[in-house]
């Protein structure tokens, strides 16, 4: 069978994050949700998403397809079900449409929102799935511990230097090639997972659950509070609270992040400290792309949530709350606003457009110093994401 993950409403609820990437390439825990559902099925997936970014995540179709939603977590007891589909059923949670097993004609017609209609079984367990930015740092514990169990099975871990402070070793995994030396790794909060040819450098304390992706570091003298993710190949020092780094991001320097969620390529300046919490402890208030407002998150603690490749300078200061959309520039004195739309250039006095030429420019050098290229397919997704936020630029 071939496996499709889809999009739905959760797209547009998850900007600015899934400006850039399909739903299921959102990471929360180790994995990113792709990652999980090819895990549990033995197979590779491929994308159902919207037109700007279907040059680059391309779907494939064949006569039998199992379509699920990319925006759900898996588990065994959801595999079970959908892998039980007969050919034009659905598997739905109340309206929640989870999967559908269809034909290659009626992919080429498929829309979630009108798929309710069809042979049906109702799923009555429990579903983990991530629908707002918040959630993923809020469901990242529960995700890294179900990522640490299925990745660690049946396997033995490499062994850490003794020059470590090690507390509950039996909760720490490290792949082959993690360094470690003279950090203080406690796992008896959650699971430490050091990915391949990781690093945690000399006086850092880590406090799980905590995963460290392939390529990824802590600086040294780095504080890291669980759950956090850092993602491939990206970089943090300072202090970091449950947040999540998807990838290729840097926060490598002293300074504050706390439940927040940095997208690609993003990277934080010296010093830069991000709010999580008001001074009247109020309920955090996001801005919402659907709604063009602020909607209340119903949490007291919600720090960043930044888009690919928005950087800031040195001694950045982000409100409580504060969403940077796509390559947005933020440098100065003083707390910038917090809604910041993609391809802004500024700060707390005031904001420019963030000419695409440069903001291209800029991507090849960053890119091409991890090897990665930038395409002419990331370039034409850029360009389309910057036209399609350029009301928020004027407002």
């Amino acid at each position: 069978m071939n496996i499709i993950l889809f999009d739905d409403s959760a797209k547009q609820t998850l900007l600015p994050l899934t400006y850039t990437r399909p739903v299921c390439e959102i990471r929360c825990g180790i994995l990113t949700i792709k990652e999980k559902w090819e895990k549990y099925l033995n197979a590779s997936c491929s994308f159902f998403t919207n037109e700007i970014l279907s040059s680059k995540f391309k779907t494939e179709i064949t006569e039998d397809n199992i379509l699920i939603n990319g925006s759900v977590l898996p588990s065994a007891t959801l595999t079970e079900n959908i892998l039980s589909l007969r050919s034009g059923e659905i598997l739905k949670q109340h309206d929640l449409l989870l999967a559908a097993r269809l034909n290659n004609d009626q992919v080429q017609s498929f829309r979630p929102e009108t798929m309710i209609s069809q042979p049906k079984q109702e799923f009555g367990g429990t579903i983990l799935r991530i629908t707002n930015p918040w959630d993923i740092f809020s469901l990242n514990g529960i995700a890294l511990e179900e990522d640490f169990k299925l990745l660690t099975k049946g396997r033995e871990s490499a062994t850490l230097s003794s020059t470590n402070n090690i507390i509950a070793p039996e909760n720490i995994f490290a792949e082959e090639g993690a360094k470690a030396e003279y950090a203080t790794l406690n796992a008896s909060t959650g699971p430490i997972y050091l990915g391949k040819e990781s690093e945690v450098m000399e006086g850092s304390n880590i406090r799980g659950a905590f995963a460290l992706c392939e390529h990824a570091a802590t600086k040294m003298g780095a504080k890291v509070y669980g759950p956090t993710t850092i993602g491939p190949h990206s970089k943090v020092g300072g202090e970091v609270h449950n947040s999540v780094l998807f990838g290729f991001s840097n926060k490598a320097h002293d300074g504050f992040l706390g439940n927040s969620v940095l997208g690609e390529w993003c990277n934080l300046g010296a010093d830069t400290n991000t709010s999580n919490l008001k001074n009247n402890y109020a309920s955090v208030r996001l801005w919402n792309y659907q709604s063009g407002n602020y909607a209340d998150t119903g949490l007291q603690f919600c720090g960043l949530i930044m888009g690919d490749h928005s950087k800031c300078g040195i001694n950045t200061m982000f409100n409580t709350g504060t969403i940077v959309g796509v390559f947005a520039n933020i440098f100065g004195a003083g707390f910038p606003r917090n809604f910041i739309p993609s391809f802004s250039w500024g700060g707390a006095s005031g904001f420019s457009t963030y000419a695409l030429s440069k903001a291209f420019e800029v991507a090849e050098i960053v890119m091409a110093r991890r090897n990665v290229e930038f395409t002419e397919s990331d370039r034409q997704i850029l360009m389309a994401i910057f036209d399609k936020t350029m009301p928020y630029r004027k407002s």
